[in-house]
């Protein structure tokens, strides 16, 4: 059975893009899959003269972690814009070790946010950026107006449930 890492691109302990991944791990149908929690993961603000005092552990612990895996669910969280930091600065200093983060395999990448763009800047960044870093097949998911369409640990829009459903049958296609 294939295996798939999930997680939110956010160390909030009440992440809105970690119950869409987890909601969306839940959906796969022919994949096993693990849910972690970057706060697992305690690394410095990524810099060279860091870099020189030695690669942190918890940075192999995470990009080893990526080894054991035939695909990936990131759900990015949006602050100003753009990435979450604690999330940027881990794929930064991950980027050190192996240049290609998602090891040539498939991303189902998602984001949400509670306004009506559902993390529209932070995806389409990703879109253009993440290829370049190892992201096989990218397939995207755009959820807007979380609090209205997430309720209860589910999907209750049953247009963007559907559209995500597809999404996820995709994705393991391509695993």
């Amino acid at each position: 059975m294939k295996k798939v890492l999930a997680f939110a691109g956010s160390t909030s302990s009440s992440s809105i893009n970690k119950k869409l991944a987890k909601y969306t791990a839940e959906n796969l149908q022919s994949s096993e899959f693990n849910l972690i929690d970057l706060r697992d993961y305690n690394v410095p603000i990524y810099s060279i003269d860091e870099e020189q005092k030695g690669i942190p552990e918890d940075v192999h612990k995470f990009t080893n972690l990526l080894d054991n895996y035939h695909g990936f669910i990131v759900s990015l969280a949006e602050h100003n814009g753009s990435f979450a930091a604690a999330y940027k600065n881990l794929f930064d200093w991950t980027s050190r070790i192996n240049k290609k983060v998602f090891r040539d395999k498939p991303l189902l990448l998602t984001a949400t946010s509670p306004g009506g763009r559902g993390g529209a800047n932070v995806l389409n960044s990703a879109l253009s950026y993440y290829p370049y870093m190892g992201a096989k097949e990218i397939f995207s998911f755009s959820l807007p107006n979380f609090n209205d369409n997430f309720k209860e640990n589910t999907l209750v829009n049953k247009d963007y449930n559907n559209d995500l459903l597809e999404k996820i049958k995709h994705f393991e296609n391509a695993l």
